[in-house]
């Protein structure tokens, strides 16, 4: 098993980073142009904690490695990820959780992803990934499989801070000109 792990600070506040974060995948991000789909699969608020859980299944159009396809007999173009998500606004946490589903036989990816308030107006993410291939007793494939995708990992950390960057200035502009327009309206 390979760990990978991440931490960002966003000179944001939590409030603005926890709803942005619903946007993450949207026309305003352009590093997240490979997530095809994101579909909702439950959502639910817990009465007694006001927790808001989030169920999402997210496809994405990947290239694997061409050896990878080769021994799979696959394109393998078309990946999928179960997201759980948590959003407890009195402890002002957010938390997902993801696992793969595809390729799932040969590798198991677990990111976990919490975003909390650091300081004023700002949010610390933290960011780990455990990654395990499962090829037996094949040392050698296992640690260029786990490696592999450790570098897979940091690169697209890198995009996806850039592209949430412009998420939240994108979601600060729109809130105030909504503020804005309902103070014109009063």
């Amino acid at each position: 098993m390979k760990v990978f792990a991440n931490t960002v600070t966003f000179n944001y506040s939590w409030d603005e980073v926890s709803t942005a974060n619903w946007h993450k995948y949207g026309p305003w991000n352009n590093k997240t142009e490979h997530v095809i789909a994101v579909d909702t699969l439950a959502r639910d608020v817990d009465t007694d904690t006001g927790i808001l859980r989030t169920e999402r299944l997210i496809t994405c159009k990947q290239t694997a490695p061409e050896w990878l396809k080769t021994i799979m007999g696959t394109s393998m173009d078309v990946s999928y990820v179960y997201e759980a998500s948590y959003v407890d606004p009195s402890n002002k946490t957010l938390t997902m959780v993801s696992q793969n589903l595809t390729w799932s036989n040969l590798v198991n990816v677990q990111e976990e992803v919490v975003y909390k308030p650091f300081g004023d107006n700002q949010t610390k993410f933290s960011q780990s990934a455990r990654i395990t291939a499962l090829c037996g007793g094949w040392q050698r494939i296992k640690n260029s499989i786990e490696d592999t995708l450790v570098t897979r990992f940091k690169e697209n950390a890198a995009k996806g801070r850039e592209g949430f960057e412009r998420v939240l200035e994108m979601s600060r502009i729109v809130f105030a000109e909504e503020k804005a327009r309902q103070r014109q309206l009063m």
